[in-house]
């Protein structure tokens, strides 16, 4: 893959999770900064998110956090990132996070992680981009989501070719080596949908 400048992180906004997938946020935020790869998330100051911010701060990364004014307003965003945006809506969040990413990493999480995977895994379905993801799949966490994956390619719904939208691994270790091994995408630098 070409240079990994921005990575975009989805993961959980709960604090009540088991400790495994809090040591992944961790140590995937150390990891990035030690690599000098900028977070992009959320923006949230709580749960996975705030674990992966704080993480990549503390070891002198780049953290960007973009997030909705109804939830900023609820004080739940991080108020020490490099820089936090401030968006109107959801839609444009997941936007701004597209634009400024060069691939995304889905850490456990619950709907509004899961809403995220599936929209950008849609956008690689329809030809909107070729940017990596990978899920990483901590004690088994989603494995019933590839499952599905694989069940809706069994019953006809969609093709092979999903299973190529997304890269599995089982530990935050393996996630930029993973992607470095991955061809440059086509649609570096873009800034938007294309």
């Amino acid at each position: 893959m070409a240079t990994l400048r921005r990575l975009c992180v989805y993961c959980a906004s709960s604090s009540r999770v088991d400790t495994r997938y809090r040591d992944a946020a961790t140590t995937l935020g150390r990891l990035a900064a030690e690599a000098e790869v900028e977070i992009v998330y959320g923006g949230g100051r709580v749960g996975l998110m705030g674990l992966l911010a704080d993480a990549a701060l503390a070891a002198g990364g780049r953290v960007t956090g973009i997030i909705p004014s109804h939830l900023y307003e609820r004080e739940v965003g991080h108020g020490g990132l490099s820089e936090l945006i401030v968006v109107a809506s959801m839609h444009e969040r997941k936007q701004r996070m597209f634009e400024l990413a060069d691939a995304f990493v889905t850490l456990p999480g619950g709907l509004g992680t899961l809403d995220e995977t599936i929209e950008i895994m849609t956008w690689r379905q329809l030809g909107l981009h070729d940017k990596p993801l990978v899920i990483v799949d901590i004690a088994g966490y989603w494995a019933p989501f590839t499952a599905l994956v694989d069940h809706a390619i069994a019953a006809g719904f969609t093709t092979p070719a999903t299973r190529q939208y997304f890269h599995v691994a089982t530990c935050v270790e393996d996630v930029l080596p993973v992607i470095a091994a991955l061809p440059p995408s086509r649609h570096a630098g873009d800034s938007a949908l294309v």
